[in-house]
């Protein structure tokens, strides 16, 4: 059985980690390297590094600091935000990222996705999805979740799986922030239609909530943000906790 993964996430915007509720009321969470060093060191599997602001601001990712980042780090490491081309792909690969995260260019170009796959292995291509409940779907948002796009989430994702995506990064925009545990009924559902390893996200508060994401939706790895930046828990007790539960994770 493959090990469950837990991930910390840094939402960096203005060089800065910062965190809000359901995408809103940002606030600061320290020096990306600091808290990319910190994490390394509690043993998270991976980390997730995504520039919030890149695509609504029309820019590049920042590729000076996720250099910098990844010099000081010995674990996986994704980066996402103003990706829109295969040649920023090959810059945040270069600058020491294994895995790149597309959310706005993917919706607007699926093709890139595929081109992506062919040119790099899909094990380096993970579509980010930000999904928001509307009356009886999920509505896939861009743009760092500011724009609707009509899309229905669980269409979107096998899509993306056929074009290639290795992996699916799951947002639940209603969930993000609150503490109040990840949105099951939409990770499940999720996870019901893609044959690719889901990283649930949005809404980690307790330790149950990282089991029940994995037991109860089958979800493959948890992201988590302001449960770690705020020190609620360290990557080490989430890790603790779900091995004498008996679900499997690289202690």
């Amino acid at each position: 059985m493959l090990s469950k993964r837990i991930i910390p996430c840094l939402d960096i915007k203005d060089g800065r980690v910062v965190k809000g509720v359901k995408f809103l009321g940002l606030r600061d969470a320290g020096d990306p390297v600091s808290v990319a060093k910190a994490y390394d060191a509690q043993g998270a599997d991976e980390l997730v590094f995504l520039d919030i602001t890149a695509s609504i601001e029309n820019r590049k990712t920042l590729v000076a600091l996720v250099e910098k980042i990844a010099q000081n780090i010995f674990m996986p490491f994704t980066v996402g935000g103003g990706i829109s081309e295969i040649e920023d792909i090959r810059n945040i690969l270069n600058a020491g990222a294994e895995k790149v995260s597309l959310n706005t260019q993917a919706v607007k170009f699926p093709e890139l996705i595929s081109s992506a796959a062919k040119r790099f292995g899909s094990q380096c291509i993970v579509v980010a999805i930000d999904a928001k409940k509307q009356g009886d779907f999920w509505e896939v948002f861009i743009n760092g979740g500011r724009t609707p796009t009509g899309i229905d989430a669980l269409i979107w994702a096998e899509k993306a799986a056929r074009l290639g995506a290795g992996e699916i990064l799951l947002t639940s925009m209603d969930y993000d922030g609150t503490k109040d545990g990840y949105d099951l009924k939409l990770t499940k559902a999720i996870t019901a239609k893609v044959n690719i390893p889901v990283i649930a996200s949005g809404g980690a508060g307790k330790l149950e909530d990282f089991y029940n994401v994995f037991t109860q939706a089958g979800a493959d790895a948890a992201l988590a943000a302001s449960l770690f930046h705020y020190n609620k828990f360290s990557v080490k007790q989430v890790k603790e906790y779900l091995s004498q539960r008996g679900i499997s994770v690289r202690l």
